[in-house]
């Protein structure tokens, strides 16, 4: 498994409690947009969490994730569900071993879990902080400061 020099550091820094300082501050943040009909809905950490994890929630959207290989994910991961990959892949195999649960669809590209987004009613899905979104998406969280 190659893992970019970015993500390496990413890593290194969450394993160490550690932030690098020599990289864009949007390459750390991600957005959680929403197609949506209500486009004043804010999430908290706590109900994203929930979403993407299959756990009981409030708020019923359909998560859409990027790959595990991705810088955007492995951001996702430490900043708002609070575990590391191989942990989550742990849990999800243990949900769908029950048949609890599944895991959020993945999409390969930015641009295409935008694209998808786009097209389908009530789906929620993570993107760096720095993609262009679409004005009918709703940001419903941000990790960057406002």
């Amino acid at each position: 498994m190659q893992i970019t020099h970015s993500l390496r550091k990413l890593l290194m820094a969450s394993v160490f409690g550690i932030y690098t300082v020599n990289a864009p501050a949007q390459e750390h943040d991600i957005m959680v947009v929403a197609n949506i009909d209500n486009q004043t809905v804010k999430l908290d950490k706590v109900d994203i969490r929930n979403l993407f994890m299959g756990n009981a929630s409030d708020v019923v959207l359909e998560p859409v994730s990027l790959p595990p290989q991705t810088l955007a994910r492995a951001v996702f991961n430490t900043k708002i569900i609070g575990l590391t990959e191989s942990r989550i892949q742990s849990y999800w195999s243990q949900m769908r071993f029950s048949g609890r649960s599944r895991p959020p669809r993945e999409i390969s590209a930015v641009d295409e879990l935008i694209s998808y987004v786009s097209s389908h009613k009530d789906t929620v899905a993570f993107v760096p902080a720095s993609a262009d979104i679409p004005a009918h998406l709703t940001v419903v969280y941000s990790t960057a400061k406002m």
